[in-house]
């Protein structure tokens, strides 16, 4: 959902020339799959288009060639940090929930296993924290230009 809501946001504010979104899980179980049919729903109940994504497993290259890698939750964010390798920028590796204007260092819950509500209020979560994410990539991007 993120990736989604993040990328729209990116085209929106008319940063796609320069920012690239990216979206993996920390383990391979739906690598080619679409996303969750309930969370595809409650995108496109929104006016988003979820038909584009597919699974796919992050790298441990990511970690050198992204200039930041955002996990959902503390626990994807220490599987990531032992992908790492010495030339990984511990900075790189942060919480999307760091950006969330109303709780910031939030993890963004899981909703899979829960019932429908729970991918209603990741989709909250999601979108007011990439718009504080766009605003913040936007401002540093005007301060490299």
């Amino acid at each position: 959902m993120a990736d989604v809501v993040l990328s729209d946001r990116v085209a929106a504010a008319g940063l796609g020339d320069r920012v690239t979104v990216v979206s993996s899980g920390t383990g391979d179980w739906h690598v080619g799959g679409p996303m969750d049919r309930r969370a595809a729903g409650v995108l496109t109940r929104e006016g988003y288009d979820a038909t584009t994504h597919r699974a796919q497993q992050v790298r441990a290259s990511w970690l050198t060639e992204c200039d930041v890698v955002l996990a959902m939750d503390r626990e994807n964010l220490r599987d990531l940090r032992a992908l790492g390798t010495d030339a990984a920028e511990p900075e790189r590796l942060r919480l999307f929930g760091d950006f969330d204007p109303l709780e910031p260092g939030a993890e963004v819950p899981d909703p899979y296993f829960g019932d429908g509500d729970g991918f209603e209020t990741v989709l909250a979560m999601v979108e007011r924290t990439s718009d504080a994410l766009v605003t913040a990539l936007a401002a540093e991007l005007r301060g490299t230009s």
